[in-house]
């Protein structure tokens, strides 16, 4: 399917009919670029439960939240007690020792991730958080740990819509899980990859391409993984859960085919048909609509 025109504003078009996200972010550190559902935090319709267990940087987050945002200086993981490991760059800490004998063959990832003080912390599980009931766009970006966060949240997984998680393709720390891991646990708890987001490695020393020590040659090592609802069976969804999706993905990822098979089948329950209008400003003529 061709796109025809600009996409249009799903927010604009369901107007009072748009439902409220619940959004919750484990590992909300402010990196300095927008997060992965910034597109989102529409004022009025969404929750926002984020975790930072660094207290200055969960400090941070609460100075500058908006209305619909808390921050809990929470260790998100297996409900047990581990080591964190505060490292130089506080974004690569962890709940996992880095793996110095693959980081440091790349230029500066063994420097980042250098450890600079550990302790040990008692770490929560996401299904024993009482503020967390629903979990439409779930982020996970814990440095190595997501599969623990995934696995104390298998309750909440149950019905979330889209889970978006930052995933490694070789082991930058000790015994961590890599991708495989993370999406078989995605896949047993009903979701389906969508789409990564962009790729991130190094040059393996001493090769250094135009003499910036964070471009990678071939050796990708780490990115986001999108992940979705499975879409062969939404027609067991209800109806807002529908228009969740569809926001979601449209919003915040430009998926415009699967935003508007989430808006078939809200159709489909005897809905208000957005699809129409909504394929019709994508392809510049009114669809046909498929069978489901």
């Amino acid at each position: 399917m061709a796109q025809a025109a600009a996409p249009p504003d799903l927010y604009a078009m369901l107007g009072r009919k748009a439902p409220v996200l619940d959004i919750i972010d484990v590992g909300a550190m402010d990196t300095g670029d927008a997060p992965p559902y910034a597109q989102l935090l529409r004022p009025g319709l969404f929750r926002l439960v984020g975790f930072e267990p660094i207290p200055e940087e969960c400090a941070k987050l609460n100075a500058r939240a908006r209305p619909g945002q808390t921050f809990l200086p929470h260790f998100i993981g297996d409900g047990g007690e581990h080591t964190f490991h505060l490292n130089a760059a506080a974004m690569t800490s962890s709940l996992l020792a880095t793996n110095h004998a693959l980081v440091d063959r790349f230029h500066n990832l063994g420097e980042l991730m250098r450890t600079v003080s550990s302790r040990r912390v008692a770490t929560r599980r996401l299904d024993d958080i009482p503020e967390l009931t629903r979990a439409d766009f779930l982020k996970a970006d814990v440095q190595g740990a997501e599969l623990q966060v995934f696995r104390g949240g298998r309750r909440l997984l149950e019905r979330a819509l889209v889970v978006e998680t930052e995933v490694e393709f070789v082991p930058l720390y000790k015994d961590q899980p890599l991708f495989g891991d993370i999406d078989a646990e995605l896949r047993a708890a009903g979701m389906l990859f969508h789409t990564f987001t962009g790729f991130a490695g190094r040059a393996a020393k001493p090769v250094l391409v135009r003499g910036d020590p964070n471009l990678p040659v071939r050796q990708f090592l780490w990115s986001n993984a999108v992940y979705v609802r499975d879409f062969t069976r939404w027609a067991g969804l209800d109806a807002d859960d529908l228009l969740r999706i569809a926001l979601i993905l449209h919003h915040q990822y430009g998926s415009y085919d699967l935003a508007a098979l989430a808006l078939l089948h809200h159709r489909a329950k005897g809905q208000t048909d957005l699809w129409t209008p909504y394929l019709t400003r994508l392809t510049g003529a009114p669809p046909q609509p498929p069978s489901l």
